[in-house]
């Protein structure tokens, strides 16, 4: 599967991100191409509501206008201006006639200019500096250079923000240096590598164990675990989960990382706790285990299942096979976000007819209004519903053969890869024709 990666860059500067990235492979470049520093936040808004993003590169600006909108585990790479950059930008200076110094430098750091500066053998007093600092607004940074630009006649800027150098514009010689691009290829690197981490680690085996505590059992036990068993197996995040019904040892569910995660909002909150307790009277002691193998994971969950059964409200704690504990978990404050309820009958029919559950047609409805027309591949639908990428290919071919999806072209992710099918949403459309008829 692609890494999808956001690349956040000024306008003028994106051709060379993309020389610097030409040569990487299994790689898909999503990109917020922007002109001013405000188009940043909305930018980057619609590039995360609009494609699955598995990594974010940008510069320290960029990172600073929009750090609210990322999402807390997805992986960031910030392209920090090094030495070479600083280095390569006094050489251009020194051969268009201006020497090393004097000169006002924004953004690189102090002990970056001082390296640097050594290194040449210049003279370190002639050089102003003014790190990067989230708070200083671009007026505050132009006003530190026209001051040093009228104390030293001599003297020019280089900075690395494209909205400062355009503000000196005629009003001294300016520096605009574009990073390098071996920078440039480092930060990819370093940015899939850890991408690629992760994707390893939300594969991993991980089990979950849902328990019925003593002081809850009623008399009617065995009816009361098939319901929760019932429950789990009719709960769309825990679709590809293996799901069985162990008596005594309670309901096991068997998955990889990735899954639970999703299940728990980021071992945050179980919403099937609340749930069980709504429609079953049911109270629910939750817990997950990740380890090394099958018999591990399900001894870690069983031990964290033990723990949550003996706290005073429905919980759900996760134990690692390398020691880490999370929990209590508990249930969510609100239902589920998506129900079927609010369709009424005629989604009801609709998912009857193609074979699938009300509940999952709820949420694919919910994810055609979001995309209102736009493209979506297997792999996106897959990741909105918590499934894996086979599963929502076959979802797709289900939806297609039921006119509820229509293929709709192709994109080439990859140069040796094989086309994606893209393909669009039709349930919300269909869902209105059948209310019409009814």
């Amino acid at each position: 599967m692609a890494v999808v990666l956001g690349i956040v860059v000024h306008a003028d500067h994106q051709r060379r991100f993309e020389e610097a990235a030409a040569t990487m492979c299994g790689v898909t470049l999503r990109w917020v191409a922007y002109s001013a520093e405000t188009e940043i936040h909305a930018g980057v808004s619609r590039l995360l509501a609009r494609y699955r993003i598995d990594g974010l590169l940008l510069g320290p600006m960029p990172y600073q206008m929009c750090r609210d909108l990322v999402p807390p585990d997805l992986p960031v790479e910030i392209t920090m201006p090094t030495q070479t950059d600083l280095a390569i930008a006094l050489h251009r200076a020194a051969s268009l006639g201006w020497g090393h110094s004097p000169a006002s430098v924004d953004t690189f750091d102090r002990q970056t200019v001082r390296e640097v500066v050594c290194e040449i053998g210049a003279d370190e007093d002639s050089f102003s500096c003014i790190p990067f600092a989230p708070e200083q607004s671009v007026e505050d940074i132009v006003a530190l250079h026209r001051e040093f630009l009228a104390r030293n006649q001599k003297g020019y800027v280089i900075t690395l923000r494209t909205a400062i150098a355009r503000e000196l514009s005629g009003s001294g010689r300016v520096l605009n240096p574009l990073t390098v691009p071996s920078s440039i290829r480092v930060a990819l690197h370093n940015l899939t590598s850890r991408v690629r981490a992760k994707h390893q680690d939300a594969l991993r085996l991980a089990s979950g164990v849902f328990l019925i505590p003593a002081q809850a059992r009623s008399a009617n036990l065995d009816r009361s675990r098939a319901g929760l068993m019932h429950l789990l197996l009719s709960t769309p995040e825990l679709s590809d989960a293996w799901i069985e019904n162990r008596g005594r040892n309670g309901v096991v569910a068997f998955g990889h990382r990735a899954l639970f995660e999703k299940f728990t909002h980021n071992w945050q909150t179980i919403s099937i706790l609340g749930q069980a307790e709504a429609s079953l009277r049911l109270r629910v002691a939750a817990g997950f285990g990740i380890g090394s193998s099958a018999r591990t994971c399900v001894r870690l969950a069983e031990q964290a299942a033990h723990r949550a059964e003996h706290e005073t409200a429905p919980c759900g704690y996760l134990i690692e096979e390398r020691g880490l504990i999370i929990g209590p978990m508990a249930r969510a404050a609100t239902s589920l976000e998506f129900t079927y309820r609010e369709h009424g009958s005629a989604l009801e029919e609709l998912a009857h007819t193609a074979g699938i559950s009300s509940a999952t047609l709820s949420r694919i409805a919910a994810v055609d209004r979001r995309m209102a027309g736009e493209m979506i591949t297997p792999s996106d639908l897959a990741d909105a519903l918590g499934i894996t990428d086979p599963s929502g290919r076959r979802l797709l071919r289900k939806l297609t053969e039921h006119r509820l999806a229509v293929r709709s072209g192709s994109a080439q992710e990859n140069r040796k890869g094989r086309p994606t099918q893209l393909y669009r949403l039709e349930v919300e459309d269909a869902i209105e024709r059948a209310s019409a008829t009814t």
